[in-house]
């Protein structure tokens, strides 16, 4: 059964439940089976978790994703899934005070502030990777080791995009500079104003 076994590094079950959503979103039950069979996840489609979850687990779906799905679809896939992790975060994890205060501040030092948050609670989108940010003109995160690590990243770009633009600056992007998954030793976000450098 998904989630057993103690003593494993753990991430938050969104990792999971929102990329259900967005598989059903993409291509109904039979895609999101489809998926979660080949990463051995089944049962979570009927019994979706409710805590934390084994890092292993996110990661094998991630990865079933990327490798299952032609590039584009699986970026869209894994780009709507962070969105929906964002949203969630917003919904039920930040305090409206403290996104009130932040949103009133200017984007230089709500930037930092929120990354503050953001390092603080890493474990639960990063399990066992280590997090470091950097402040400045355009903000960096890298998560080194980054288990849940995909081509691009385009589940942690939208998970930490969604959060900037509705928290600091609505024009923010994030740009993954270097990822695990393509052979880095971490991968970096990079948080930039304006039009995305093409």
């Amino acid at each position: 059964m998904p989630g057993e076994g103690a003593g494993v590094a753990r991430v938050g079950p969104n990792a999971i439940t929102q990329t259900a959503a967005s598989l059903r979103a993409a291509g109904g039950e039979t895609l999101a089976r489809a998926m979660f069979g080949a990463a051995g996840l089944a049962p979570y489609l009927s019994a979706p978790p409710d805590e934390m979850v084994a890092e292993q687990e996110a990661a094998r779906l991630h990865a079933a994703i990327a490798a299952g799905l032609p590039p584009a679809q699986a970026a869209a896939v894994a780009r709507d899934a962070g969105q929906r992790t964002g949203a969630y975060i917003l919904a039920h994890r930040i305090p409206k005070p403290v996104q009130k205060l932040l949103r009133w501040l200017p984007p230089r030092l709500a930037a930092p502030v929120l990354l503050a948050a953001i390092r603080r609670h890493a474990w639960t989108f990063a399990g066992s990777g280590d997090v470091t940010t950097t402040a400045g003109r355009s903000p960096v995160l890298t998560i080194a080791r980054n288990p849940l690590a995909t081509p691009g990243c385009p589940w942690h770009c939208a998970v930490l995009e969604t959060l900037f633009r509705a928290l600091v600056a609505a024009d923010t992007h994030v740009e993954e500079t270097a990822c695990c998954a393509t052979g880095a030793s971490a991968c970096r976000f990079v948080f930039r104003r304006g039009a995305p450098e093409r």
